[in-house]
């Protein structure tokens, strides 16, 4: 069967997991969408708002797909990226920014999985066509590969499988084939809530419910300008995303270890002090290839400042002083808030 030996290419491609669902599968996600928007959860994400009706309905993003091919990929984290949040003078990031950007690694994968796909429905004498998606359409991911069978969306709205964990990318392949279909996972949460109750910013009205306005990976990564004075003391030394709601998922015990070396952090936690020196040009050299590069040094060294205002270190009150005349105004006032908080 086409789709069995296509499960078995994906894998020894480097998925860890492979489901098929429809591409109308998911007919609660436009209104779920609709309401998270016009309550402003989005907050400054305006292209959540653009095009919502392709994300809402992925048969109207390609009508000629007749199945959506979901697959993850692991990056399970070899050590507990909690424990950074107590090294103050050293910055947390996300562990899925630590290596190599996935949307490159993905893709390219997807795309030799889909490039097969055509050529062996063509040695069958069918005729397919793919689109191949990671993360930078309007995709509405975790619902369909719940629909997949992949896994469930967690009261933190994140995907859990209980194979894998939550230390999981997701990339589609619509395509043309109409290939069998399997069964959508459920709910497997329980009563625990141990996501919600980590979360730092309180960024979860409801299980099941984001906030992203107080999400510290939406503030660090999607915020432009200055944030939230209530909420910069949250942060904590985090300086780019959050991994508190996944990290404490109990059916992270099943996680399995990542594949690809290209995941292995090379960020690590660096010294903040450092970091609070960059300019762009050093900015860009440093993070080469990875997913910390696209929000800038700004926004980066506005991060930075924060983190060293929560540090409790006199002794990075310098590194924060050198930046209060700095060019970018979020800069600049992240830099001052950074000195006034050391003075205390």
């Amino acid at each position: 069967m086409l789709s069995a030996r296509l499960v078995e290419v994906a894998q020894a491609e480097g998925f860890s997991a492979v489901g098929f669902c429809r591409p109308d599968a998911i007919p609660d996600a436009a209104g779920r969408l609709e309401a998270f928007v016009e309550a402003g959860r989005h907050g400054q994400m305006a292209w959540m708002a653009e095009r919502m009706h392709w994300r809402g309905d992925p048969s109207a993003l390609w009508p000629e797909a007749r199945t959506v091919i979901m697959l993850a990929e692991l990056y399970t984290p070899k050590d507990d990226p909690l424990a950074v949040l107590s090294e103050r003078d050293c910055g947390a990031v996300s562990v899925y920014a630590q290596g190599r950007d996935y949307h490159d690694l993905v893709k390219k994968r997807l795309k030799r999985v889909g490039r097969w796909l055509i050529a062996e429905a063509a040695r069958q004498g069918v005729e397919a066509e793919i689109k191949v998606f990671v993360d930078t359409a309007p995709v509405m991911e975790k619902p369909l590969a719940q629909a997949a069978g992949l896994g469930w969306q967690g009261k933190h709205t994140n995907l859990v499988s209980r194979d894998l964990g939550s230390w999981f990318f997701l990339g589609a392949i619509f395509t043309t084939l109409d290939l069998p279909k399997d069964a959508a996972e459920r709910d497997h949460c329980g009563s625990c809530r141990a996501c919600l109750d980590i979360c730092p910013t309180g960024a979860f009205p409801a299980p099941y419910q984001l906030d992203a306005r107080r999400c510290i990976s939406y503030l660090t990564i999607e915020h432009s300008g200055p944030i939230d004075e209530a909420l910069r003391p949250l942060l904590g030394n985090r300086i780019y995303g959050c991994d508190d709601c996944l990290a404490v998922c109990p059916w992270n015990k099943f996680a399995q270890a990542a594949r690809e070396a290209g995941y292995a952090a090379r960020v690590g936690a660096p010294p903040l002090a450092e970091l609070a020196a960059l300019d762009d040009a050093a900015f860009r050299a440093r993070f080469s290839g990875s997913p910390v590069k696209r929000i800038g040094r700004n926004r980066f060294v506005r991060n930075v400042l924060y983190a060293i205002g929560n540090s409790g270190s006199p002794a990075l009150r310098p590194a924060a002083a050198a930046l209060t005349g700095d060019p970018d105004p979020a800069v600049a006032d992240a830099a001052r808030w950074a000195c006034a908080r050391l003075e205390q």
